[in-house]
């Protein structure tokens, strides 16, 4: 250009002043590049997508994928550039291409990584369920993993002006330490695979495992960890593949099926087992969960008794009504018309194995809701119940003694002692030896 062999006719005397002013002349082109090219970018893309709103130009916007490609430019400038440079050697020419080749290889990798966040995102916006239930964030990670070793394959054969496939030659004889180094994540892939294939684990699952100390709501499933929420608000991380390796406990069957299983005893003592008089039985009848039972089983036992009569056998023969049965009979009725426990589930009241703790009876149920807190309210309702109502039919909760217990017996050991300070019996003196 004649202006500009005009402009530096003066320094043609000093080269390296040429060279300096031809430097930073490019410096601030690219700077100029770098800032246009973002601004202007973004700005367009912006107004585009405010215009038309959609997923997509959402998605890349928040995620910078605009902003990261037009990073592009400025490397694109520095490329073309360093070559008009006057005086400038070829050797650093040549290494300054490469550089900005690699940059450019840089730029896109990471772009590419956004661009898998931002399909992530959309993934989870357009179907909330299914990503929950279906999450590729560990799919997406090995993507980027990909991504990351290809573009340092390229940067590295970019640098030093060689061939990739003689650097991909020379990986064939490091593949033993490419699985040493891998081997986490190659055991974490196959996890995540089979996790989501056999729908192993969702987003929202509560899971206990507690050889790692993990009991609460799954909040994140990614290619190498899983994040687990616990219920005192820490955040346990297990390795994806010990998911696989080893066992844990999934609730989600519980949270599906819509109700939660009550298991719980009352232990009752056994010497307040007895069988019931005709009396009390007709002052039960006023319960009218059991009048229906007390008068069927009245039927049943006066056949059953009358026919033993007529056979002439002992009376010890005969059958009848337990305070402990009705009070079965009474429990289980009580369940089928509570209002807070699931109906279309199974309802059980058993009696298990006596021991030295009394007789448990053991009440077996589901609530009508899988929630921790209305569960825990439901069944603290039916044992309340319960246990308030064990004595109309003459039952005691067993229970070890206690100070309560000895103290109801002092006065009776007291007895001896208030006659003497009265007067009545004369103090017993201690014997002389």
């Amino acid at each position: 250009m004649p202006i500009l062999d005009e402009l530096l006719a003066p320094l043609e005397a000093y080269p390296w002043a040429v060279i300096l002013l031809a430097v930073i002349g490019l410096a601030l082109l690219t700077w100029l590049a770098d800032s246009v090219a973002r601004r202007l970018l973004v700005r367009l893309i912006t107004r585009a997508v405010s215009a038309t709103p959609s997923i997509w130009g959402n998605a890349l916007l928040s995620r910078g994928v605009i902003a990261r490609v037009a990073h592009v430019v400025p490397a694109l400038v520095v490329y073309w550039g360093v070559g008009v440079i006057p005086g400038l050697p070829e050797a650093a020419i040549a290494v300054t291409r490469n550089v900005a080749n690699a940059y450019v290889i840089l730029t896109m990798a990471l772009a590419l990584g956004h661009l898998l966040n931002a399909f992530d995102d959309i993934y989870r916006q357009r179907d909330p369920e299914r990503a929950r239930n279906r999450p590729i964030k560990g799919y997406l990670q090995l993507l980027k993993i990909i991504a990351v070793v290809v573009a340092g394959l390229l940067i590295v054969a970019v640098l030093i002006d060689r061939s990739p496939l003689i650097l991909l030659s020379g990986l064939g004889a490091m593949t033993a330490v490419l699985m040493l180094v891998f081997k986490d994540t190659i055991l974490s892939l196959v996890a995540s695979v089979q996790l989501s294939s056999q729908d192993l684990l969702r987003v929202g699952d509560w899971i206990e495992m507690p050889q790692l100390g993990a009991d609460g709501d799954v909040i994140d499933i990614a290619l190498h960890t899983v994040k687990v929420q616990n219920w005192d608000r820490t955040i346990t991380t297990i390795p994806t593949w010990r998911l696989i390796n080893e066992s844990y406990r999934n609730w989600r069957g519980m949270s599906d099926s819509g109700g939660r299983r009550i298991k719980r005893a009352l232990y009752l003592d056994q010497t307040s087992v007895r069988f019931l008089s005709a009396g009390e039985r007709d002052r039960l009848r006023r319960i009218a969960l059991i009048d229906d039972y007390l008068d069927r089983k009245r039927q049943e036992l006066e056949a059953w008794n009358t026919k033993l009569l007529a056979e002439r056998k002992d009376p010890v023969n005969t059958r009848r009504v337990t305070n402990l049965g009705t009070f079965r009979a009474y429990v289980s009725a009580y369940l089928a018309a509570h209002p807070g426990v699931n109906q279309g589930m199974i309802q059980m009241v058993r009696q298990l194995q006596p021991g030295a703790t009394g007789i448990p009876l053991e009440i077996y149920c589901f609530t009508a809701t899988t929630e921790w807190v209305p569960y825990e309210g439901i069944q603290s309702d039916i044992f309340d119940h319960l246990l308030a109502v064990m004595p109309e039919f003459g039952l005691r909760v067993f229970q070890s003694p206690t100070g309560a217990d000895f103290h109801a017996l002092a006065p009776a050991r007291a007895a001896p002692d208030a006659r003497v300070a009265a007067g009545i019996e004369p103090e017993a003196k201690a014997a002389v030896p």
